[in-house]
């Protein structure tokens, strides 16, 4: 049971017991303060000042605590006490163990401590029955794994009321399953990120993070139209479609669908990539000299990388320190390094377009799915 104490510690009890032969065999609090000198453990032989913080806690909670073992058989709390808590903290409780228990958020003399309803909605699951996820596998109503996932999408409600992960249940629980559930799930998904500098576009290298990382629930993009509803589904086997280094920004695809990764990836691809790239002379003896239009018709058109020789690109300025790359090809680095040969130092590059969808004005960490009408 979670509780806050007088300095703000975070706490979790747990209290749990064995009777066998009229002895405590298995009892305990298994917790500890976040921020707070002390914690509550103990297995066989409780002592009875864990036991009685125990008391406490749980009867303060108005759930009817059984921390007695008498001749083989568990008791309820008869009475109350006060219970000694470890470093000077005292609990206090009630002299009438009521059911309703105190108010959610109410201040309560037990240790100065907040205690909240257990009638309230809590996080924490029931610590009774089957695992509700393998009740589903071995109804035949989906793999636990998938079962999981649904869970965690809000998809599935157990005798009315919606399920939690890690849940508890018994053999007669109703589970309901949101007919969402599986037509979203046979849905492969195709994201389209801003990728910030500094995350790499596919596994984590160097201490850097894939931009993956950045694909959940709470960096989609406000103004996504698309009405598909985030799940943890969709990240199983998203992939980038391309590659955006480390120090660019930018449009990045990340998609379960192979088809668009095959149009998007590889030699044979005919999809254009468009990029902005501020430059500036490589030396500074030359930062006001115009550039050589030779330069230019090399950057379009007659440039090698690795022995191999480049496909033609539409190369043209922006304005006065900014150029415009379209590409049909993604060598590593290419853009970088076709302007060094050129005398020219890359200051920033972003992907704004990708066939026919752009980035507009999608933030940078964020996300959105790619709409049905839209295509690369």
């Amino acid at each position: 049971k979670q509780f806050y104490d007088s300095s703000g510690g975070y706490g979790v009890a747990v209290a749990r017991e064995t009777a066998w032969r009229g002895r405590f065999v298995r009892a305990g609090i298994n917790g500890a303060r976040r921020n707070g000198p002390w914690s509550l453990q103990a297995g066989d032989g409780l002592h009875s000042v864990w036991r009685d913080a125990a008391d406490a806690i749980l009867a303060a909670r108005g759930i009817g605590a059984r921390l007695r073992g008498q001749r083989g058989r568990t008791a309820a709390l008869p009475h109350c006490r006060t219970a000694a808590l470890p470093h000077g903290h005292t609990a206090t409780q009630p002299h009438s163990h009521t059911a309703a228990g105190p108010t959610p958020g109410r201040h309560d003399p037990i240790g100065a401590m907040t205690v909240f309803n257990p009638a309230a909605p809590s996080p924490t699951p029931p610590l009774d029955g089957v695992r509700l996820s393998k009740v589903m596998a071995e109804r035949g109503l989906v793999s636990r794994r998938e079962a999981d996932e649904w869970i965690e999408a809000g998809w599935v409600r157990v005798n009315g009321q919606p399920a939690v992960l890690g849940q508890r249940v018994g053999p007669t629980a109703a589970i309901e399953i949101d007919p969402l559930a599986r037509t979203q799930q046979a849905q492969r998904v195709t994201v389209l990120l801003h990728k910030p500098i500094g995350f790499v576009s596919g596994q984590a290298e160097d201490g850097h993070q894939p931009a993956a990382v950045l694909f959940v629930a709470a960096n989609r993009w406000a103004e996504d139209k698309v009405a598909l509803r985030f799940h943890t589904g969709h990240v199983r086997g998203l992939a980038p479609a391309g590659r955006l280094d480390i120090d660019s920004t930018g449009l990045l695809v990340l998609t379960q669908d192979g088809r668009i990764a095959k149009q998007l990836v590889g030699e044979h691809s005919l999809v254009e990539k468009e990029y902005l790239v501020r430059v500036r002379p490589a030396r500074a003896d030359e930062h006001d000299l115009p550039f050589p239009p030779e330069n230019m018709r090399l950057l379009q058109n007659g440039l090698s990388l690795d022995g191999q020789r480049l496909k033609p690109a539409r190369v043209s300025w922006a304005n006065e320190d900014q150029l415009r790359f379209v590409l049909r090809e993604g060598r590593k680095r290419q853009i970088r390094r076709m302007c060094e040969l050129v005398g020219l130092e890359v200051l920033g590059l972003k992907r704004v377009r990708i066939g026919s969808v752009s980035l507009g004005k999608l933030p940078a960490g964020q996300w959105r799915y790619l709409r049905p009408d839209e295509r690369f």
